[in-house]
C-alpha cells in the first residue's frame, strides 16, 4: 500500500516504525532517535518524535476488507468502521503511536 506524501509526529517512534513495518511492510532510514525517513513507501516524509498531530492521511488499496484486518492484526485501534462516502467507502485507525489515518478504495 502506498501514499503519496506524509511526515507527522509520534511520541513513541519504535512503535510507529514497528507498526508501519508489520502493517504495509515499509522500511526506514534512522536519522537518530528523533527522526525516521520513510522508505518504500511511494513518497518522500518521514516520521519526527513528538505529539501526535494532524493531518489526517488517507491511503488507497483495492481491497478494503484485506486492508483493515492487517492493519488490526498489527494493532492499529479502528476510530470510525468501513462507511460509504461519494466515490468509495473508507475506514478510519489509530495506529500505536496515535496518529489517526484513513484507508479507501473505489470498490
Amino acid at each position: 500500500m502506498k501514499i503519496d506524501y506524509l511526515e507527522f509526529s509520534s511520541p513513541d517512534l519504535p512503535a510507529t516504525k514497528a507498526f508501519f513495518g508489520q502493517a504495509f511492510g515499509w522500511r526506514f532510514n534512522d536519522y537518530g532517535p528523533d527522526y525516521q525517513e520513510l522508505a518504500d513507501a511511494g513518497l518522500a516524509g518521514g516520521i519526527a518524535a513528538g505529539p501526535p498531530a494532524p493531518p489526517l492521511v488517507i491511503l488507497r488499496t483495492d481491497d478494503l476488507e484485506v486492508a483493515l484486518a492487517r492493519v488490526t492484526e498489527a494493532g492499529a485501534a479502528i476510530t470510525r468502521p468501513i462507511f460509504a462516502f461519494p466515490g468509495g467507502r473508507r475506514f478510519q485507525f489509530r495506529e500505536p503511536g496515535g496518529t489517526e489515518m484513513a484507508i479507501w478504495s473505489d470498490r
